[in-house]
């Protein structure tokens, strides 16, 4: 019988917390307070202290929390904001909402953050923010951005949406710029029943703005002293998140321990597999790997029932919802060859020992 291994599986997931799960929805129900109250307030208390911030605001999704973020410093047309072309489009496509301009830094070929080296020849008297990205589960190196930041008056938001839990020096993800951004997209390492975001700081100043802004600009009803947006978390969600949280610290090591076979297994075999710097802690969001014929590997992998994914074959520089003329194909080399060779393996807390024998011995049969 032909072996079936998605990518995610929340099925195992929620009968694992059936019980306490449908409780917890029951509870909400039964209250009829579907909107903030209670639940919200106490998730993003929780969320606050897990991620060592002094304050969390939840909002719609892990985009609003970016697009607010932008909001809440003022972004004004013109603007730029420093981030990498190698992530998914929220990260740019909030920028180009408020009418700003995403410059693009290429990454580091080894870890496909944004490469430090090349950010401060980026910066110009129109740079008003560094966005870098947690990707795939590994924190950007943010003690040097902060302090090319600080020279330049400039602002640092962090995108973690696919690092919750990370630590950098010790330090959470979401603790480590002027703001953090989260997602609880359902697939997410901390994921929702549906959308959900959150934006985490230490600045009081901004705390009160952002949840003016996620609230159409009110901190009083029907008195609005900001433009803002309708970008509150469910109060179902929240509840059903915070039972989850109590389970995150355990599924990240899981998941550390699936990426730490999948890579002593394909060291044997030719695969780049994930650099994990020594001062930082990877949660594995995604494993991914890159090999010369990726689009043969993953056909081949499709026929056993090996489900992979692509993240992502376009950067965002090529991609015709950013064309300007100015960031064309050829600019940032490093991206672009990552697109075309990276490919990344099915990832969940409850992948079994045995299901990544199977996927590395298929991908070590493809690629020799």
């Amino acid at each position: 019988m032909k072996m079936t291994i998605p990518m995610v599986d929340l099925t195992k997931q929620y009968q694992a917390l059936q019980k306490e799960i449908n409780r917890t929805i029951g509870r909400v129900l039964q209250s009829t307070q579907f909107i903030m109250g209670s639940e919200v307030e106490a998730f993003e208390k929780e969320m606050a202290e897990y991620c060592q911030t002094r304050f969390a605001v939840s909002c719609n999704s892990g985009t609003d929390a970016l697009q607010i973020c932008l909001m809440a410093i003022d972004i004004q047309p013109g603007d730029e904001v420093i981030t990498t072309p190698f992530t998914f489009v929220a990260t740019a496509e909030v920028i180009r909402l408020l009418k700003a301009r995403p410059v693009y830094v290429d990454i580091d070929p080894d870890t496909y953050l944004l490469d430090i080296s090349r950010i401060e020849r980026k910066i110009t008297k129109r740079t008003r923010a560094i966005l870098p990205v947690h990707l795939f589960g590994q924190c950007a190196d943010m003690d040097p951005i902060n302090e090319l930041a600080d020279r330049h008056g400039l602002v640092v938001i962090e995108d973690a949406c696919q690092a919750v839990g990370a630590t950098y020096r010790g330090r959470k993800a979401c603790s480590l710029g002027s703001m953090g951004c989260l997602s609880f997209f359902p697939s997410k390492n901390l994921g929702a029943y549906g959308d959900g975001g959150m934006v985490l700081t230490s600045d009081e100043q901004l705390a009160e703005k952002i949840r003016m802004i996620r609230n159409h600009g009110s901190s009083r009803r029907y008195y609005h002293e900001v433009i803002g947006v309708n970008s509150r978390l469910d109060t179902l969600q929240a509840a059903v998140l915070r039972v989850k949280l109590k389970h995150l610290d355990m599924w990240n090591e899981a998941r550390k321990d699936r990426a730490a076979l999948y890579t002593e297994l394909l060291s044997r075999g030719n695969v780049v597999t994930p650099v994990i710097l020594e001062d930082r802690s990877h949660v594995f969001h995604q494993y991914s790997i890159r090999v010369k014929d990726r689009d043969g590997l993953r056909k081949a992998l499709d026929e056993h029932g090996i489900t992979t994914a692509v993240y992502y074959p376009v950067p965002l520089h090529c991609q015709p919802a950013f064309a300007d003329g100015r960031q064309k194909e050829g600019l940032f080399p490093m991206t672009e060859k990552t697109a075309q060779n990276i490919l990344s393996l099915p990832m969940y807390p409850e992948l079994k020992e045995k299901d990544v024998q199977a996927i590395a011995c298929q991908v070590l049969s493809f690629t020799g």
